[in-house]
C-alpha cells in the first residue's frame, strides 16, 4: 500500500498497523498514546467539521502550535478536506504572524496555547479574512478546537459522502500545504508544496532511515518544520510510533524515558548534546578523565567500513565499552540513528557520533524540496562522512558554472504563493530549480555544500571568502559557543564571537580566577581575552590566509530564535546580527581600532 497523497497514511496504518501506538504526548508526567483507529477517526471528525463549518477545497487554516499529536489531526483533516495546511513557528513575532496571516488569505486560525493566543488573537481580529479561532489548550474565553469535532460527528451525510469522493479524487498535484520560510533575510516566502513533492520525498527517505513498527521515534525539530514534517511522515510510513519532545531542555530526560531507537535534529542541538557530554568529560578526575578523552580524539578519527586499520578498531571496540557505551546510555540506551539537517553540520560531530554507535544521517535539501535533495546514507559505498551524501531518488542534481547547486525532481515545489516573479527568478528556462548554495561534488556524486551564494562575501583584495565552513572550524573550540564571520569588503575578515561561558567559568577555576562574574565581566578579563587570541591564532593556522580571522570582539548574549538572531531553524540571520552590532564591527574596521 504505497500512499500518494499524505492522507493515504491513515488507511494504510488502520490496514497494516492496526491497535498500534503511533502518537504520544507527556501530559501532567505521563505519556498518552493514540492508536492508529482513534488518529484516524479524530482526523476525520476534524475534515467533517470543516465542511459543516463551510470550508472549500482551496480554502486556507493556519496553525501555531508547539509539537504535539493534534497537529497531525488537523493536518490530515484539513487534507482530506481539500483544505491548505499553512502551518508557523511558534516563535514569529506579532507583525510577522499578522503578515502570514494576510498573505495566505487564512480563514481559520488554531493556536496551541495562551501565550500565543494572547499574541496572535488580536492581530487576527483585525483581519477581516480570519472567520475562525481556535485554541488546543482550553482556554477562558477562546473557542476549542473540539468545537469543530463536535460537529464533525454530527455531520451531515453529505459532507462525509464529500470527504470520502475526495480521498478518490484529490490528485497528488494538488497543493497541501504553505510553508513560509522562517527567513534568515527580507520577509518570509510562502513555499507551495503538492501531496507529490511531500509524499515522493518520505517515500524516498523511508529507504533510506528503513524504521519499523517496533521502532520509537522522538520528535525535536518542529513539524510546520518541513524537516520535522518529513519525520513525521516518514516514521508514520513506517508503523513507528511517534513521541513529542517536551521542549528543549527535557530531550536526554525524554529519551531516556521511552527508550527512543532514533530522534531528529539540527545542528545547533547536536552541538549542544555534544558540549554537555564534553563538560562531564571534564568533570572526571585522573585515570577515567585521561581515558574519556583518549576515546573523544579516537572518535574524532573515526571512518565507516573498514577504512581505517585493524589495530584502529580494535582501540573502538575498548573505547566503546568504556565510554562510548555511557554516552549511549545517557540518550537512552536504544539510539541508532538521527536525522540531520537544516544547516552546516560540522564534521567532526558527525565522525565522534558515530563512534559512539549514533548514526548521524545527515542531509541537504530546503523548504523549496520539500525537503531532501541529498542524503547519507549507512551502507559502505553510498556513505561519505563529512559529505551531505547522494541524490534522493527521484531527484536529478547538477552544478553551475558558477558552483551553484540546481536541482529537478518531484521533490520541487511548483513555486512561491502569490509571486510570479520571484518563482520564475529561482526556476531557469531548463526547468531546473537554483537552490542558492554553491558546492560540489566529490566521486562524482558525494555533495559538498559550501555556503549560501549571498553569504559568500568578497574581500577588497578579491578573494572570496565562505564563513560557514569557517565558523564550523572556530566553533570545534570549546572556549566558543557561537560564532558570525564577517568582512564584506574590508581587507580581513573578523568575527563575533559568543565564548561558551560555561566552560570559561570552569576555566576561570581552573586558572585560579574563582571570583564568580557575569558574562559581560568575562570577556573582557585579560586572561579570558588572551585565551581567547591564542584559540583564534590555533584555528587560522589551518585556514588559507585570506580566511584568517584577524580581528574579533567578544559578545556576551546567547543569540536565540526568540531574541531575533537566528532563524527557527537556527540559522544565522547575518543582516539581523550585522545590524545590532553594527558599533562593535565597526570599531573592528576603523583606522583608530
Amino acid at each position: 500500500m504505497t500512499p500518494t497523497r499524505n492522507f493515504d497514511l491513515l488507511e494504510r496504518f488502520t490496514t497494516i498497523f492496526p491497535g498500534n501506538k503511533v502518537l504520544s504526548e507527556k501530559i501532567d508526567g505521563k505519556w498518552l498514546f493514540y492508536t492508529s483507529e482513534q488518529y484516524s477517526e479524530i482526523a476525520h471528525q476534524f475534515a467533517y467539521g470543516l465542511l459543516e463549518l463551510g470550508f472549500k477545497k482551496g480554502d486556507k487554516i493556519m496553525t501555531v502550535t508547539n509539537n504535539r499529536p493534534q497537529w497531525n489531526f488537523v493536518d490530515m483533516g484539513m487534507a482530506m478536506a481539500g483544505v491548505i495546511h499553512v502551518p508557523a513557528y511558534t516563535s514569529m513575532n506579532a507583525e510577522e504572524y499578522s503578515y502570514v496571516m494576510k498573505h495566505s488569505d487564512s480563514k481559520m486560525i488554531i493556536v496551541s496555547d495562551k501565550k500565543l493566543y494572547n499574541l496572535i488573537e488580536p492581530e487576527a481580529k483585525k483581519i477581516k479574512e480570519v472567520e475562525h479561532f481556535f485554541t488546543f489548550d482550553t482556554i477562558e474565553g477562546a473557542r476549542h478546537w473540539n468545537e469543530v469535532l463536535e460537529k464533525g460527528k454530527s455531520a451531515s451525510q453529505e459532507s462525509i459522502k464529500k470527504i470520502e469522493n475526495n480521498k478518490k479524487e484529490i490528485a497528488p498535484e494538488e497543493v497541501v500545504s504553505i510553508i513560509y520560510t522562517s527567513g534568515t533575510t527580507g520577509r518570509s516566502k510562502g513555499v507551495m508544496l503538492t501531496h507529490k513533492n511531500l509524499v515522493s520525498n518520505f517515500l524516498a527517505a523511508s529507504g533510506v532511515f528503513q524504521m519499523n513498527e517496533n521502532d520509537r521515534y522522538l520528535a525535536i525539530i518542529p513539524v510546520c518544520h518541513v524537516g520535522g514534517r518529513l519525520g513525521n511522515y516518514q516514521t508514520q510510513y513506517a508503523g513507528s510510533c511517534i513521541y513529542y519532545a517536551e521542549n528543549m531542555g527535557t530531550i536526554a530526560a525524554n529519551l531516556k524515558e521511552i527508550q527512543a531507537t532514533g530522534f531528529d535534529a539540527v545542528p545547533r542541538i547536536l552541538e549542544k548534546i555534544y558540549d554537555n557530554v564534553i563538560a562531564k568529560g571534564r568533570s572526571l578526575k585522573g585515570f577515567k578523565k585521561r581515558m574519556f578523552f583518549w576515546a573523544v580524539k579516537l572518535g574524532l578519527e573515526y571512518q565507516p567500513h573498514g577504512e581505517k586499520s585493524w589495530l584502529y578498531y580494535l582501540k573502538l571496540k575498548i573505547a566503546d565499552k568504556m565510554i562510548f557505551s555511557k554516552w549511549r546510555e545517557a540518550l537512552g540506551g536504544h539510539a541508532k540513528q538521527v536525522g540531520c539537517g537544516g544547516a552546516a553540520l560540522q564534521p567532526r560531530l558527525e565522525r565522534i557520533f558515530w563512534a559512539s554507535g549514533l548514526k548521524i544521517i545527515n542531509m541537504y535539501g530546503l523548504t523549496e524540496t520539500s525537503p531532501i535533495i541529498t542524503i547519507n546514507r549507512k551502507e559502505k559505498g553510498v556513505c561519505k562522512l563529512g559529505s551531505v551524501g547522494t541524490v534522493i531518488e527521484g531527484v536529478e542534481l547538477k552544478i553551475a558554472g558558477d558552483g551553484e547547486i540546481l536541482c529537478k525532481g518531484n521533490c520541487v515545489m511548483p513555486g512561491y504563493y502569490k509571486d510570479e516573479e520571484l518563482t520564475k527568478s529561482v526556476f531557469d528556462e531548463e526547468g531546473w530549480f537554483h537552490t542558492g548554495d554553491v558546492g560540489h561534488l566529490e566521486d562524482g556524486k558525494f555533495l559538498m555544500v559550501t555556503d549560501r551564494k549571498k553569504e559568500i562575501f568578497k574581500l577588497s583584495s578579491g578573494k572570496f571568502v565562505a564563513p560557514q565552513p569557517i565558523e564550523n572550524k572556530i566553533k570545534e573550540s570549546s572556549f566558543i559557543d557561537q560564532v558570525m564571520v564577517v568582512g564584506e569588503h574590508e581587507k580581513f575578515a573578523s568575527a563575533l564571537v559568543v565564548p561558551d561561558f560555561n566552560y570559561i567559568k570552569e576555566w576561570c577555576v581552573i586558572n585560579c580566577l574563582k571570583k564568580e562574574k557575569k558574562p559581560e565581566e568575562m570577556i573582557v578579563l585579560p586572561e579570558v581575552v588572551a585565551a581567547m587570541n591564542e584559540e583564534i591564532a590555533r584555528i587560522n593556522k589551518n585556514l588559507m590566509e585570506w580566511e584568517r580571522i584577524k580581528r574579533f570582539r567578544m559578545v556576551h548574549h546567547d543569540w536565540s530564535p526568540a531574541t531575533g538572531e537566528l532563524s527557527a531553524s537556527l540559522k544565522l540571520k547575518r543582516k539581523v546580527l550585522i545590524d545590532r552590532y553594527s558599533k562593535l564591527l565597526e570599531s573592528i574596521y576603523s583606522k583608530a581600532s
